[in-house]
Formats: structure tokens, C-alpha cells, sequence
């Protein structure tokens, strides 16, 4: 056994329980998963279509196609970015935001029973950890890379 086997165990361990969570939460709203990652990243963004594409990993076809069912749902919008009128930016709407607060709501409360097991300071050590696995100052508030906590 390598030194390392009992991390990576807990990592993926761990991973798959917060994607039970995040995909039951999901379905529980019709939801898909790449569908719940873009509504946290959309919650403080109004990135370029390009950019949320690289984002989530898909390619322009998958990205329009995923923003198309979104926005029959009232969820995202697109519209001519500020900076330049050619960019399309895509945003998201007051019912996808109000739908994105109460998808966090309960993420929050699913991952409680594990997050409620750790002291403050565990809390907080763990919080830095994770950041610095995932490339994401912690001071940066999650954003880079992240989906906003949900």
C-alpha cells in the first residue's frame, strides 16, 4: 500500500457522496448535474458563452444546447455583452437566481451531517485544504473554478 492510498480513498469517497447529494438535489428539480454547475457558476457571473464552455468542459454545440433548455425553463438568458456588442454573454434570470439560493439552501442542509461533524477550526482548516487542492484561493470567495458552493 502507498502512502498516499488512504487520501486518495477519502478523496473519492467523499466526492461520491457530495455527487448523491448534488445529483438527488438536481433530479429532485429536473435538474441535470452539468444544469445545477451552471446555474451556481451563473450566480455571480455573466460570462462569455466561450468561457462557460471551457468552464463546464463542453464543446459550443453541448454548451448551446444546454443553455437553449435553460432558457425555455426561464432559468439563464443571453444577451450582447456590455464590453463588446459582438460577444454574446450568457446571465442568469431572477427565477433561475431565486432557484439557484434555494438549490444552495438545500445542498447546504444534505452535506450538514457530514460539515456538523467538524469543529470551527476543523471547518476552516478543511475549507483551506480543499481550496488549495482545487487551485482556488480561499480568499478568492470560491469563485475561480468553483460553482459558488452551489
Amino acid at each position: 500500500m502507498r502512502p498516499d492510498d488512504a487520501l486518495e480513498d477519502a478523496l473519492v469517497r467523499t466526492s461520491f457522496r457530495v455527487m448523491a447529494v448534488l445529483t438527488r438535489i438536481g433530479s429532485e428539480h429536473d435538474l441535470s448535474l452539468t444544469q445545477l454547475r451552471l446555474l451556481g457558476f451563473l450566480r455571480d457571473r455573466r460570462p462569455r458563452m466561450t468561457d462557460l464552455a471551457v468552464f463546464l468542459g463542453l464543446d459550443k454545440s453541448t454548451m448551446s444546447g444546454l443553455v437553449e433548455r435553460a432558457e425555455r425553463r426561464g432559468l439563464v438568458a443571453r444577451g450582447k455583452s456590455p464590453e463588446d456588442r459582438r460577444v454574446v454573454d450568457v446571465f442568469i434570470t431572477p427565477t433561475g437566481s431565486e432557484l439557484a439560493g434555494r438549490l444552495q439552501e438545500e445542498i447546504r442542509a444534505a452535506l450538514a451531517p457530514y460539515t456538523d461533524r467538524l469543529c470551527a477550526d476543523d471547518r476552516h482548516a478543511l475549507t483551506q485544504l480543499l481550496a488549495s487542492l482545487s487551485g482556488t484561493p480561499p480568499e478568492n470567495g470560491g469563485k475561480e473554478g468553483s460553482t459558488n458552493a452551489l
